[in-house]
């Protein structure tokens, strides 16, 4: 017999899905739910409809966007389109645009290498990433991935794959602690690490 009646525990298993959510946490989820109004239950409803129905992948970056077609960041005339900052997740992007500092545009990978996990370069957005250098108009790749083995992993495949290109590569200074996600990294430690990229073609 389940432990919930079966509308409880589909929420529940529903919530279990999400990274991170256990099950006592999911139960408080779903019990959260059940107080709510029927109209707030129907726009936490549409919410997250509206979150799979209304955003979009930019072409260009591989970001997210509120249209189709290129993201604002992408389009927009006042960003350096010649500094390409290469990140894991659109919501890397999110986090590097709160230092202010930066005024290049972005690439979204969509993960990083693992190949216990069956991660390989088929599965992220690096071909895009070397069509676009070899377009022309890059000066520079600043590599942003998370200072972890699987990030740095990903660097140094990065490396190779535009070797032979006249871009610049580079990658954040370890202004962010090691092994840690640049996601909660404060906006002065990312300033810092942005600051002191360093150049990484000739590293081995």
């Amino acid at each position: 017999m389940a432990e919930y009646i079966a509308p409880i525990q589909r929420l529940i298993e529903e919530f279990r899905k999400i990274p991170g959510v256990g099950a006592k946490t999911a139960a408080r989820y779903a019990f959260a739910v059940l107080n709510l109004s029927e109209a707030e239950a129907s726009r936490f409803a549409d919410a997250i409809i509206g979150i799979k129905r209304d955003v979009y992948k930019c072409p260009v970056c591989h970001g997210l966007s509120a249209r189709e077609g290129e993201c604002d960041i992408c389009s927009s005339f006042d960003r350096d389109k010649s500094l390409v900052c290469v990140v894991e997740e659109a919501k890397d992007v999110i986090t590097m645009e709160k230092i202010r500092g930066f005024r290049g545009v972005y690439h979204v990978l969509g993960g990083v290498l693992s190949p216990l996990d069956r991660v390989t370069p088929r599965d992220l957005n690096l071909a895009s990433l070397k069509e676009r250098v070899e377009g022309g108009g890059i000066a520079e790749v600043v590599v942003a991935t998370n200072p972890t083995p699987k990030g740095d992993a990903t660097a140094a495949y990065i490396v190779r794959m535009l070797e032979g290109s006249e871009v610049k590569i580079s990658r954040l200074a370890y202004g962010i602690p090691v092994g840690a996600d640049i996601e909660y990294a404060d906006e002065v430690t990312l300033f810092r690490a942005m600051e002191g990229r360093r150049n990484i073609n000739d590293e081995g």
